[in-house]
């Protein structure tokens, strides 16, 4: 068991002991379904504050060799599943936080800090095999794999941060997409790789380094609508268990549209049932001078287009030339599909085939605040 191989399950059990907790154990049939298959690769982007670590940490939890979590998940509803026991702590898990090592100044300091990190704890878990080259990352795993017969899963929390945090050069977001793909991209040591972020893989051109990925973003969710945010369902327990009114939760957090389904962002329905009150609680995770900065760039009407969306307008838009970066705007539609990827905006489609067209709005009255805040 290291830091960032086989870890345990200390942090799945927190959230588990937390006050409030909203089961989203069905993920890991979504992804036991897809294990040793071509489609084990899934980049899941959400918003900040939507459950993304802690998914991450509970499928660590559920696979890693490192922990016996089998008492953990007994009582969720995963533990029902037929596949629930043959895959449970049977594999080798690398679990990083992109985050932790970006502090580096350059790419390629950050991709020599990962790693060196993920060597030394390969090595010293595996200290009883014997290696051709000690300091090559990718060939030791697969001589660990070929040797154990135990493939490895990778579960990556924040792996844009790249995009969004530190703002690269090109060329340095081409030498970590690269870094990733060559880590993981037809190895057959690969059981499965789950990342997330907030953004969706970065593209140039019209290749991508990482497309070997099924994308599961805010706006286009496959089959993982119920598990991006709160659903009605679970709201309405949650408004009964604690007697706080499903309306007032209803107007303040709901509203984002997700493959038909209804979603509401969890932090902010979370800390108005803890603190018994209605507020601005996930948009008071981010100053509102970020969300400023965008639409002061006022790109083909934006500033007339936000104030419609204010008043309660739908707004059209062209989501698919985005450019799944923070700094590459060439219209008001670039804008706004960040926003709806950030969490400040919600997106229907026209249909399956309208190619990235739909209608735009503001989704429920805490995101409006921050959006009259930012016009003042």
């Amino acid at each position: 068991m290291g830091n960032y191989l086989n870890p345990d399950n200390i942090d799945f059990r927190r959230a588990l002991n937390s006050e409030i907790y909203v089961g989203k154990s069905e993920l890991i049939k979504q992804t036991n379904a897809i294990l040793d298959t071509e489609n084990r690769f899934v980049c899941v982007s959400r918003p900040r504050r939507f459950g993304k670590s802690m998914a991450a940490n509970m499928l660590t939890a559920y696979y890693s060799k490192g922990c016996d979590s089998s008492e953990m998940f007994a009582p969720l509803k995963i533990s029902s599943d037929d596949s629930f026991e043959k895959y449970l702590n049977k594999y080798n898990v690398i679990h990083i936080n992109m985050v932790e090592f970006s502090t580096n100044n350059t790419i390629s300091d950050m991709i020599a800090e990962i790693e060196k990190t993920l060597l030394f704890d390969i090595l010293d878990e595996f200290s009883d095999l014997r290696f051709f080259d000690e300091t090559g990352l990718i060939r030791t795993i697969q001589d660990v794999f070929t040797k154990t017969k135990v493939p490895f899963i990778f579960i990556i929390d924040e792996w844009d941060c790249v995009f969004r945090i530190k703002k690269y050069t090109s060329d340095a977001q081409i030498e970590y997409l690269n870094f990733l793909s060559n880590l993981l991209k037809d190895k057959s040591y690969v059981a499965l790789a789950y990342m997330t972020g907030i953004l969706p893989i970065k593209k140039y051109g019209e290749h991508s380094a990482l497309n070997m990925f099924t994308e599961i973003s805010i706006s286009d969710t496959n089959r993982y609508a119920e598990f991006t945010g709160f659903t009605d369902d679970e709201v309405t327990a949650l408004c009964d268990k604690y007697s706080v009114s499903f309306d007032d939760l209803k107007q303040w957090y709901d509203g984002y549209c997700v493959d038909g389904i209804s979603i509401y962002n969890p932090r902010a329905v979370v800390e108005s049932i803890r603190a018994k009150k209605i507020s601005n609680y996930w948009t008071s995770t981010e100053t509102y001078e970020a969300l400023k900065v965008y639409i002061q760039a006022d790109f083909d009407g934006l500033h007339d287009k936000v104030t419609r969306m204010i008043a309660g307008e739908k707004i059209e838009v062209n989501t698919a030339k985005f450019q799944n970066d923070m700094t590459t705007f060439a219209s008001a539609d670039d804008i706004l599909t960040l926003l709806i990827h950030l969490g400040y905006l919600t997106y229907e489609a026209f249909g399956k085939k309208a190619l990235g067209r739909g209608l735009v709005w503001i989704p429920n009255a805490e995101v409006q605040q921050e959006f009259i805040n930012c016009i003042e």
